[in-house]
């Protein structure tokens, strides 16, 4: 971790993905970082969702008791034309595409995180992945419960990726969107020591920047909050989807932030377009802030409270072949010396 005193630039970048193709969003996260990290910044935080997309007015079809939102319907048919071109946007962990954004952290020597729809078999999950400054993937976060309608779409997490990382800029985590509103997630993630709090988003309204200042004095932490700004132009042409006005109406208004422990808002809000928000963070805050409340240590009653975190990974089926040593069940591809260091030092966050 950085030494006392010593101060570090971190950013998020609200923008708008391109939708329905991965390849262009990706080329545009890439521009982006590297206009973040010529600014100085070290850790550049993407919105929810940012690579595959937020579908947002979609229904694909559905409807209660009937997937495919008409009785009868092939379900071949166009109704579901619109998942299959967001399935086949998604990501797939470990890809092509994840190996891009490696490289994209590694090149500009920063850490890179974001948002994405990741897909797995035939189950898509709002996910948000954790690359070094090496370019190594650290690990992902999966949206522990899809909110309102996006359960139609999205499944759901389980306790076995709730990381927080210990980084040399801090510790540093994530909770996606209405998460944040969970408040023993929040706890858990005070308990490993969280300190770059990252709160990748799609709720451009007032009452989310009340949201994070509330958490980031809470848990005495740096939360950068992170949303796309979107226009009508900038969904397809043929988007299912209807929104009013003209091709430059806004259809989401963004609201990115940066917040410091004592609820401070240091950068943004922006409602206005896409745009890089950069912050100097001083961990000295932290330390400060925690004289007064630290509520995993001081000001907390164990002796009252106990919170008991499942952190095993939930599947339909487990193989003998999967237990081999050298083998990482949860990214199912060989483990190198660097990733069990890292792996190790992520859990121990939990001690």
């Amino acid at each position: 971790m950085r030494e006392s005193g010593e101060k570090f630039t971190v950013a998020v970048v609200q923008a708008a993905s391109v939708l329905f193709d991965t390849e262009k969003t990706i080329d545009k996260l890439g521009r982006l970082t590297q206009e973040a990290a010529e600014q100085g910044s070290q850790l550049v935080l993407f919105p929810e969702a940012f690579i595959g997309g937020y579908p947002k007015g979609l229904t694909f079809g559905a409807t209660v008791g009937n997937v495919f939102g008409i009785t009868n319907v092939n379900p071949k048919g166009d109704r579901q034309k619109d998942f299959v071109a967001y399935w086949k946007s998604a990501v797939e962990i470990p890809s092509d595409a994840m190996t891009r954004l490696g490289n994209i952290a590694a090149q500009n020597k920063v850490y890179l995180v974001t948002g994405l729809i990741e897909r797995e078999g035939g189950t898509l999950y709002c996910t948000v992945v954790f690359f070094s400054p090496s370019g190594v993937y650290l690990g992902k976060h999966r949206k522990l419960i899809p909110t309102g309608a996006e359960r139609l779409v999205w499944g759901a997490g389980d306790g076995s990726t709730i990381p927080v990382f210990e980084t040399p800029l801090g510790r540093m985590g994530a909770a996606i969107c209405w998460e944040n509103y969970m408040p023993l997630l929040r706890s858990a993630l005070y308990s490993k020591g969280i300190q770059l709090y990252l709160a990748p988003t799609a709720d451009p309204k007032d009452s989310w920047l009340a949201t994070v200042r509330h958490i980031a004095v809470e848990g005495r932490c740096f939360v950068l909050s992170c949303n796309q700004f979107n226009r009508k132009k900038d969904y397809p042409n043929d988007y299912s989807a209807h929104f009013d006005g003209d091709a430059e109406a806004i259809v989401s208004r963004g609201g990115s932030c940066i917040v410091d422990p004592f609820g401070e808002v240091i950068a943004g809000p922006n409602y206005d377009s896409e745009c890089i928000l950069l912050a100097s963070v001083d961990m000295d805050d932290i330390i400060r802030g925690q004289f007064g409340s630290d509520v995993v240590g001081h000001y907390s009653r164990p002796d009252v409270f106990k919170l008991l975190v499942n952190e095993e990974e939930t599947t339909s089926a487990m193989f003998n072949s999967s237990l081999r040593k050298g083998v990482d069940n949860s990214v199912g591809r060989p483990v190198e010396p660097d990733d069990l260091l890292l792996s190790t030092v992520a859990k121990s966050g939990q001690d």
